[in-house]
């Protein structure tokens, strides 16, 4: 009896190995990720150096009066802010462009930064006016002022959100699961408001500076079409070649309005 339950539990183990066999067989090898979806070596990269002009004279700065919020009237000599629509520097450099890669990285996909991105509220205006997030990396909104402010995201493609934050020191994250160029936020508590969020799926951006320039470092050698978004101007784009350990240069123009 007993040899015979041995002879029984033998057999089930091997059935059970050659089945485990078979499907070891019949799936293959295991998958690797494609090596395009690896993390670009420094060493075998490129930098874009550009810069993103106004042509022409910008128009004048419009008054933004603060007097309807008596704590947001101490923050300004007269309870005046001027709006920063076009800010414009030297030989026509232009602040507060957001410039991204929008074509070129067909294929790759590169880890996201789990630190967040801070968008604040500093004396009853958003700090910075422009700003550039990941899809999935932490969008952290914060809120400096004593006093209550209402965080608004006017998205079209992504799921909106609306939080008021009424204390000092308080935060909000979210995070964005879409790409979207771009993301407008305001306050509906001071209509003044406003910053806007370039949400991309590549660490391939930037926003240009008080001289309107901008860096885009470590990309893979190829081709790019660069595209350059302005709040009141519009878009403007190029193409550009990069090589392995080289620099190359790309200049963006926008034209002022004419009245």
């Amino acid at each position: 009896m007993a040899s015979g339950q041995a002879r029984f539990v033998a057999s089930r183990l091997v059935g059970t190995l050659l089945a485990v066999a078979v499907a070891a067989a019949c799936s293959g090898p295991a998958s690797t990720p494609p090596a395009s979806a690896a993390s670009v070596a420094p060493a075998a990269s490129g930098t874009v150096q550009g810069r993103v002009r106004l042509d022409g004279t910008p128009p004048p700065a419009a008054t933004v009066r603060l007097d309807g919020d008596k704590t947001c009237a101490t923050f300004a000599p007269g309870a005046r802010r001027a709006t920063e629509t076009y800010i414009v520097g030297a030989d026509g450099g232009l602040a507060n462009v957001f410039v991204h890669v929008t074509a070129g990285l067909d294929g790759r996909s590169f880890p996201v930064p789990q630190e967040p991105v801070v968008l604040d509220q500093q004396r009853c205006w958003y700090v910075p006016r422009v700003v550039g997030v990941r899809v999935g990396q932490p969008l952290q909104v914060r809120n400096s002022d004593p006093l209550l402010h209402n965080v608004r995201a006017v998205s079209a493609v992504n799921e909106p959100f609306n939080q008021g934050q009424p204390v000092q020191g308080m935060q909000y994250a979210h995070t964005f699961s879409t790409a979207e160029v771009m993301v407008p936020m305001k306050c509906d508590v001071h209509a003044w408001m406003n910053a806007w969020i370039g949400v991309v799926n590549h660490p391939y951006f930037a926003v240009t500076g008080a001289d309107g320039a901008f860096t885009l470092a470590n990309l893979p050698p190829g081709s790019y079409t660069v595209e350059a978004w302005h709040e009141a101007a519009g878009t403007q784009s190029g193409t550009v070649t990069v090589s392995a350990h080289g620099t190359a240069s790309l200049t963006l123009t926008f034209t002022a309005p004419t009245t």
